[in-house]
């Protein structure tokens, strides 16, 4: 079974986040650590600290959609308020 995830990034470089989907986690937070991410280049390195798996694209694209909504933002502190917290 194929899954495709969202996920957010925090750069240790600014502390501002990224959000995004992929269907392979690992291999995306590599190419975003190692520069292959025009987006991201100048704001490495990263640490991802959130991410959800869907069992469809679509779902994972509508998902994303809303993480990066001012209503996902504040889920997200919500959801991480202990990290947030103590980093």
């Amino acid at each position: 079974m194929r899954y495709f995830y969202v996920y957010v990034l925090k750069s240790l470089k600014d502390h501002k986040w990224y959000t995004g989907y992929t269907n392979d986690l690992k291999k995306r937070l590599r190419e975003h650590n190692n520069g292959k991410t025009s987006s991201t280049r100048y704001r490495r390195p990263f640490k991802l600290i959130y991410f959800e798996g869907c069992l469809k694209e679509e779902d994972a694209k509508a998902r994303e959609k809303y993480l990066k909504s001012g209503m996902g933002k504040r889920y997200i502190r919500n959801r991480l308020k202990r990290y947030f917290w103590e980093d």
